[in-house]
């Protein structure tokens, strides 16, 4: 089945799609990392300042190795940004950086979609581990036998993941949006250093976007090969 010409495309078009939009994102983030902040401030100064404002004081901003690798660890209260948003004075480090204090807030104000997402993170991480290996001997066992019960299981456990991947949507959107609004409102950033961080957070999210919709459009293939092959066996 994964030699299906339908699945290599649907694959196909996923990367492509993919790679152009991690493609645009190197590219602003590279382009607006040479905008130095007219304030002058770091994005470690301006996650500290982002948390201050909102009344956020047991969280801790750090910096983490690697490019991009900036993420909120709800588990221990840290912002995690790398290590050249950490000190760069640019509007990307402040887009970052201000972004991953959103989730610090979503999660300060108990932000639904957030808990919704912490929770099923074991489940995921299980289902992820899991899920390759299922398919896979799902459709091996359906081809010589006919049996669709372990494709059932897969396709269920490619269901979480990509149920995962749709309720991080809002999170990572709503994420941006409070990063936003909070250099706008504060006048942490002028007008055109917050388009381009405005233009730094769209590329972001659109990752995530692409991401969802590649794992719905294989979650749907695969449904639609257990479904054939139980209207033939009916």
């Amino acid at each position: 089945m994964v030699n299906d010409p339908i699945y290599l495309l649907i694959t196909a078009i996923i990367f492509i799609v993919s790679m152009i939009v991690q493609g645009q994102l190197k590219s602003k983030f590279e382009k607006y990392s040479q905008t130095r902040l007219s304030n002058g401030m770091s994005g470690k100064e301006i996650a500290e300042k982002m948390l201050r404002d909102n009344g956020i004081t047991d969280v801790q901003v750090i910096s983490t190795p690697g490019m991009l690798t900036d993420h909120y660890n709800p588990a221990n209260k840290t912002v995690n940004l790398s290590e050249g948003v950490y000190n760069q004075r640019s509007t990307a480090a402040a887009a970052v950086a201000a972004h991953e204090c959103g989730h610090a807030v979503q999660h300060a104000v108990g932000y639904s979609m957030l808990q919704l997402r912490s929770q099923l993170v074991p489940i995921v991480s299980i289902s992820s581990n899991l899920l390759q290996w299922v398919l896979l001997a799902g459709i091996a066992i359906m081809a010589f036998s006919g049996n669709t019960l372990v494709l059932g299981i897969g396709v269920g456990l490619f269901a979480i993941t990509t149920l995962f991947a749709f309720i991080t949507l809002p999170v990572e959107y709503d994420a941006s949006n409070r990063a936003l609004k909070w250099l706008e409102n504060n006048h942490v950033v002028q007008p055109s250093e917050h388009d381009e961080c405005k233009d730094a957070l769209k590329w972001a999210a659109r990752t995530y976007l692409v991401s969802a919709l590649g794992s719905l459009a294989q979650l749907i293939y695969f449904v639609m090969i257990l479904l054939g092959n139980n209207r033939r066996n009916n």
